[in-house]
């Protein structure tokens, strides 16, 4: 079946399934594979729950009534995806960095959604397969799509634009984050800036922070940019003001006050409230959709439990995100201070190395305590309480005394998932 027949289809009956466990009535079932799994071998249950058609890559399934076979499932989806974005008139913004980036896009949908029609990734659905669908969520009327993009290899941006086209980039920072597949900071850099390659390339328009020097390398002399920062000219101002625990700002005569904690949040807010003034949208409704925004998911969440305040910033950690996170829970006001700090992932052979840093960190800051989870972390040289794993903590916790008042930080990688923690605490 050809994509431009597919895509007929697909406009009578929009929505996208991959999972049988969340069939729609009248989806179009994408029979994907994975390491563990074989969609072709749901393909007649999601019929029977109710898709309306099936694309397999599995020849047993062919005469099957609705479905359609095709050569590669994903690269079916991939090109529906594509040959959509480029049937529907929406401006597309795309988005990578190593921290940051499903926070930022939030904030970016909460205030270009206050003017335009505006669809975003869901969540952080922001890979191969996630991209396609956020561009297949696109609608008749949809002005404007947030496209968040994520790698951990060199090139995966590059196709990624390659499918979505984008009309406008930015890229919220470059630090260490999969090092393992990247090879390196330097690769990492190489990587994300494979988007601004695409913009500059296809004469788009490049958000950036004018006071970040990679960035401001890496787009040269090219004239179709538009930036923040706090001291340069030639960029929109905007002023940082506090960050005990929230970031505050001051944008011309205008404070706004958010609810995203630490200092690292500031840039994020800034991407949005200057895509906001490019699309031409008053600075008032801007303040109201930025101190509107309250992060969940496990993302920088404020959380007041039994005289304790907690941050839980449990949903994903690189060095440079652990770094930031650390330093600014230092200088919060108030005491004891407690951080607990689980593994970063995808570190490959700087692993140690990383995770000896954080630790080394960790002991010259103004924190009263500090607990370290996991394997990596387990093997650091220092004074801390170690644990193997969160079983090994949850076996040894009543025994670690904590005060039943004060500030707790939780930081790790997904995989640790440190929100466990809150039921102990």
């Amino acid at each position: 079946m050809s994509i431009s027949a597919l895509h007929q289809i697909f406009q009578q009956f929009p929505t996208i399934c991959t999972d049988t466990r969340k069939i729609t009535d009248n989806c179009i079932f994408f029979a994907l594979k994975g390491d563990n799994f074989n969609g072709n071998d749901y393909a007649e249950s999601a019929l029977r729950e109710g898709a309306a058609y099936a694309v397999v890559d599995d020849k047993k399934y062919a005469g099957f009534d609705k479905v359609f076979l095709v050569d590669d499932v994903l690269e079916t989806l991939q090109g529906l995806a594509k040959y959509h974005r480029n049937h529907r008139a929406a401006k597309i913004i795309a988005l990578t960095g190593s921290n940051g980036k499903t926070t930022t896009k939030e904030l970016i949908f909460s205030v270009l959604s206050q003017k335009y029609k505006t669809v975003a990734t869901v969540g952080n659905l922001n890979n191969h397969i996630g991209v396609p669908l956020t561009l297949l969520s696109i609608k008749e009327d949809t002005e404007i799509a947030i496209v968040e993009m994520g790698a951990n290899h060199l090139k995966e941006i590059e196709f990624l634009c390659s499918i979505a086209l984008p009309d406008f980039g930015y890229i919220t920072n470059f630090g260490k984050a999969h090092l393992e597949g990247f090879g390196g900071v330097e690769g990492v850099i190489k990587g994300k800036s494979e988007l601004y390659e695409f913009i500059t390339t296809h004469n788009g328009i490049a958000f950036l922070n004018a006071d970040d020097p990679i960035q401001l390398e890496k787009l040269g002399t090219y004239i179709h940019k538009y930036g923040f920062t706090q001291n340069k000219k030639d960029y929109y101002k905007i002023e940082f003001l506090k960050a005990d625990p929230c970031v505050s700002l001051q944008v011309e005569d205008t404070c706004i006050q958010s609810h995203l904690i630490g200092s690292y949040n500031f840039t994020n807010c800034c991407a949005a409230i200057v895509m906001g003034k490019y699309f031409n949208i008053p600075l008032d409704v801007i303040k109201q959709a930025i101190e509107s925004y309250v992060p969940q998911n496990n993302r920088s969440q404020i959380i007041d439990k039994d005289g304790r305040q907690i941050i839980l910033d449990a949903y994903n950690a690189n060095p440079s995100s652990m770094k930031v996170a650390l330093e600014n829970f230092s200088k919060l006001e108030g005491s004891p201070k407690m951080a607990f700090l689980g593994d970063m992932f995808e570190l490959g052979e700087s692993a140690a190395t990383e995770h000896q840093i954080i630790a080394d960190l960790s002991s010259q800051l103004n924190i009263d305590k500090v607990f370290l989870l996991g394997e990596n972390f387990s093997m650091t040289d220092s004074s801390f309480t170690k644990f193997k794993n969160y079983d090994d903590f949850k076996s040894r916790f009543m025994d670690l005394g904590l005060t039943k008042n004060g500030k707790i930080l939780i930081k790790g990688s997904r995989g640790m998932a440190l929100e466990r923690l809150l039921d102990l605490l």
